[in-house]
């Protein structure tokens, strides 16, 4: 394809998309006329994760994520002693004693055709070696999550094929907790929770792994008890008083402005009970943590962090918000995950000011292990509780949306109702590309190359050699932007793939500006292959 050709239609295609700036719907909407993703072909293909990490006798599940035409069958080679897949749903289970480093091939087949693709396996100190990708149940729920609620969620993203795309946590938020009790005395659900243990079984079930919260305060942030009391017993005064709901949220009559929780609530406590909480999440089989106070200290996230390395179960360990960045080494060292900002929201703002000016200092702490979290993603049916509306940002920033985040290599958490998925929300989180950047073994967060006050261009290096580029039109008006390969330092001959259409657009010499137009708050997303060779240079001049 000619590079002017490329050019004209995606001008069409920027006409189109400038076209919705205008609305911020209320409902859902029906934004299928910009999908960009292709559908996922009837043969196998696998999108799982290339490299997992678990310590050595932990609990194994890896899911080998594959879309294609069912039935289809699972097999790897070289797997460690103590791991099996099943062949019918491509799980594989188990435990790993011995540390160190296994190849393994994973493959797939259907009548259509058979896939196969290189896993690592580490068994060591380390887990989540590439960002946890998810669902997260506050942006929708809020404080009205239910055990319903997460079964929904959890079963939408199977039967709309998320699970086919490397997508597994289904993470519970502030809501669930109970009073304190159990044989070690640990924070028990409350009665929208019935059966957690049953909760985590199903989801494991399902080739999911389940997510909670806490905090080490007195209470939580929606009122309910956090991870310290002011007794050893584990006993809250004003669960004792009666203030509180049917599911022990604190609750006062004469309280409508939450001030007193806030008061009541919002302090640490002499008494630490992160050590049974803990085991207690451990029995229940949960595999992440989302720890949330302000501002975060590294006493309390080490001390927690010290009670999930005593388990037998690997749990991501997610610290939020607002990690002060002074404390970034603290933070690498000790957390998976740690968020760089306050909530996120269905806006441009929001997303411009968490995107593009909060996450740039955190690059030199990202690496497999630990990941700078920009907060959840605000695609598809949001809220904040149980009055939900379809996202307020455009097709171009739903767009810039989710490819900064997978430039940057953060978490990726869904923050909608899942059952209310429409197509073009499905096209955003289903794009095997896309979300290949975000995983990328390498794990190194994109660096902003070119900064100008309309638009800023992020560079990402893959593992394969090739590279990343992200061109943002952070104007309100149509760009063309553009780069040269050899001044990114790519040399010699190179295909441009355009990464959201999953198709090659253009072939340059290293010397040759590759250009291309950009809607207002929109994004072009490419990728540079081969990259530069390893081989001998040979020279023929002097």
């Amino acid at each position: 394809m000619k590079r002017s050709y490329f050019i004209l239609s995606l001008v069409c295609m920027s006409c189109l998309w400038s076209s919705a700036q205008v609305t911020a719907p209320s409902a859902s909407v029906d934004y299928s006329q910009y999908i960009l993703t292709p559908p996922a072909p009837k043969s196998p293909r696998i999108n799982s994760a290339k490299v997992f990490g678990v310590r050595p006798g932990s609990p194994f599940l890896y899911n080998i994520a594959a879309t294609g035409e069912r039935p289809m069958a699972f097999s790897a080679e070289g797997l460690p002693k103590g791991l099996k897949v099943d062949k019918e749903t491509g799980y594989i289970r188990g435990t790993v004693k011995k540390r160190g480093t296994y190849h393994v091939k994973l493959y797939a087949t259907n009548q259509w055709g058979k896939a196969e693709r290189d896993l690592r396996i580490v068994v060591g100190d380390e887990i989540a070696l590439t960002p946890p990708m998810g669902w997260n149940s506050w942006n929708c729920w809020g404080n009205s999550v239910s055990q319903d609620k997460v079964m929904s969620s959890a079963r939408a993203m199977v039967d709309k094929g998320l699970v086919h795309y490397g997508w597994s946590y289904i993470n519970i938020d502030d809501g669930w907790q109970g009073i304190r009790g159990g044989k070690f005395n640990g924070i028990q659900s409350n009665r929208k929770f019935p059966d957690m243990k049953k909760l985590a079984d199903d989801l494991h079930d399902m080739g999911l792994k389940l997510g909670i919260y806490s905090g080490p305060w007195l209470g939580t942030y929606a009122g309910h008890i956090g991870s310290q009391c002011n007794n050893p017993e584990g006993i809250y005064e004003w669960i004792q008083e009666g203030k509180h709901n049917a599911n022990y949220k604190y609750v006062t009559p004469d309280d409508t402005t939450g001030n007193t929780v806030r008061r009541e609530h919002y302090h640490h406590a002499p008494y630490s009970f992160a050590r049974q909480d803990a085991k207690q999440w451990e029995e229940w089989g949960v595999d992440y943590l989302k720890y949330d106070w302000f501002p975060n200290d590294c006493y309390n996230t080490t001390e927690m962090f010290e009670a999930l390395r005593s388990l037998k179960r690997d749990i991501v360990y997610s610290l939020s918000n607002t990690a002060p960045y002074g404390d970034a080494p603290v933070w690498m060292e000790k957390c998976n995950c740690w968020r760089t900002t306050g909530d996120i929201r269905d806006n441009w703002k929001s997303i411009y000011s968490i995107g593009f000016e909060g996450q740039d200092r955190w690059l030199a702490f990202n690496r497999p292990g630990h990941w700078a979290d920009a907060d959840m993603l605000v695609l598809g049916m949001v809220g904040w509780g149980p009055h939900l509306h379809y996202t307020r940002l455009t097709p171009d920033e739903q767009y810039t949306h989710m490819t900064l985040w997978a430039m940057l290599a953060s978490p990726l958490l869904i923050g909608c109702d899942m059952s209310q998925l429409d197509d073009f929300t499905i096209s955003l989180l289903c794009n095997n590309e896309v979300n290949d950047i975000n995983q990328d073994p390498l794990g190194i967060q994109a660096y902003p190359y070119y900064i100008r006050k309309d638009y800023v261009t992020y560079v990402k290096h893959l593992e394969d050699g090739s590279m990343a580029v992200a061109m943002f039109n952070i104007s309100a008006q149509p760009l063309t932007i553009g780069f040269i390969p050899r001044s990114l330092g790519i040399r010699g001959n190179q295909t441009v793939r355009d990464v959201w259409r999953q198709k090659d657009v253009a072939w340059v010499k290293d010397s040759e500006r590759f250009d291309t137009e950009v809607a207002p708050h929109g994004v072009a997303l490419m990728r540079i292959y081969p990259g530069n060779s390893h081989d001998n240079p040979v020279s023929t001049s002097k």
